[in-house]
């Protein structure tokens, strides 16, 4: 990130500039298991059986497309990027999927809903972009109905010998080069291990929710600590 424009600008340009390419990346970097790691989280959320649920940070809809498969509930995604939001309204549109899922251009840190509209909000490898982190949680805790749920699914930081080794090796001189090669930009998956680096994790950023008024959090770390379904309530 550079000193010239704000992150929020420089990430909105970065996600327009990989969205070709974003899906399979995603997969291919994570040898498939990001999608097993989705799985996990709209069970979670679908559990509760929402009527309205919010994904944030939405990207391609990968996420909502996952929830849509186990629910009927209409599902509303928000990016601050439209060229993922171009690629996703592609997706839902072949599946046939855009009357349950609706995908809107805004900003997570000033969502454009009425307090209290949505019975579950969701995201996926997004917190950690926010320019914000207390105002994007903040937001999602205020559209959300009293006993609604927020369930996070983002990297995290293995602590044990030798997953923490390896993971810090292949985050920072394997991957930034692969997505690079792959993605053809320059800073994208440069980005990506700062960015996990400096994140809020574990305990932190159960903290960082409590501090956002919810209650009852809760963590799940995936795959050796890789990554971390956070989970929390709005008091009723």
């Amino acid at each position: 990130m550079t000193a010239t424009s704000g992150k929020k600008e420089q990430v909105e340009k970065m996600f327009d500039n990989i969205a070709h390419k974003y899906d399979f990346l995603n997969h291919f970097l994570s040898a498939g298991i990001d999608k097993s790691w989705r799985k996990k989280l709209v069970k979670m959320v679908a559990a509760n059986q929402p009527e309205t649920v919010l994904d944030v940070a939405t990207g391609t809809a990968d996420l909502a497309i996952a929830l849509s498969k186990i629910t009927k509930s209409p599902i509303t995604g928000v990016d601050i990027s439209a060229g993922m939001l171009d690629i996703g309204r592609q997706k839902l549109s072949k599946m046939k999927l855009d009357q349950q899922i609706v995908l809107t251009q805004a900003d997570s840190e000033n969502l454009p809903f009425e307090t209290g509209t949505f019975d579950a909000a969701m995201v996926a490898f997004g917190v950690r972009n926010f320019e914000t982190l207390s105002k994007g949680l903040a937001e999602m805790r205020r559209v959300l109905r009293p006993g609604g749920m927020i369930a996070v699914l983002e990297f995290s930081r293995p602590r044990a010998f030798p997953i923490k080794q390896i993971y810090h090796f292949y985050f920072r001189y394997i991957l930034p080069g692969l997505g690079k090669m792959i993605s053809r930009d320059q800073g994208a998956y440069t980005y990506l291990p700062e960015s996990v680096s400096i994140f809020p994790d574990g305990k932190d950023f159960l903290v960082e929710l409590e501090k956002a008024g919810f209650t009852q959090t809760a963590e799940r770390r995936l795959t050796f600590g890789i990554a971390t379904i956070y989970t929390a309530y709005c008091q009723s």
